[in-house]
C-alpha cells in the first residue's frame, strides 16, 4: 500500500467512527464495520476498502470495495462515507 493510499484510508476511516462506524487497518486495507447492523455471513456488516487507480476516470484514486466495487474519488470523503453506510446499513440487496 502506496503512502498516499494508507493517509485517504485513514482520513476516511477517521470520519467512518464519527459516524458511528467501527474502521481498523487490516493487511488488506481499511476494514470497515457496522456494529448497529446484524450481518449475513458475519455478526456485523463489513466490508474491506482500498484506495487505487480508476482506469475510466483518467486513473484518479478511488475508493473501492474488496470485491472491485468503486465507491467514490479518494478526494470525496463525504460521498465514500455515504456509500459505505448504505453498503452497510444491515438491508438485504439495498446497496446502491
Amino acid at each position: 500500500m502506496t503512502p498516499d493510499a494508507r493517509a485517504r484510508l485513514e482520513a476516511l476511516g477517521t470520519v467512518l467512527r464519527a459516524h458511528g462506524l467501527s474502521a481498523w487497518f487490516t493487511p488488506d486495507g481499511l476494514h470497515v464495520e457496522n456494529p448497529d447492523a446484524d450481518g449475513c455471513c458475519t455478526v456485523h456488516p463489513c466490508l474491506v476498502m482500498t484506495v487505487e487507480p480508476r482506469p475510466e476516470d483518467a486513473g484518479r484514486p478511488w475508493f473501492w470495495t474488496g470485491w472491485r466495487h468503486p465507491v467514490a474519488e479518494a478526494d470525496r470523503v463525504a460521498d465514500a462515507v455515504l456509500a459505505i453506510k448504505g453498503l452497510l446499513d444491515g438491508a438485504p440487496g439495498a446497496a446502491p
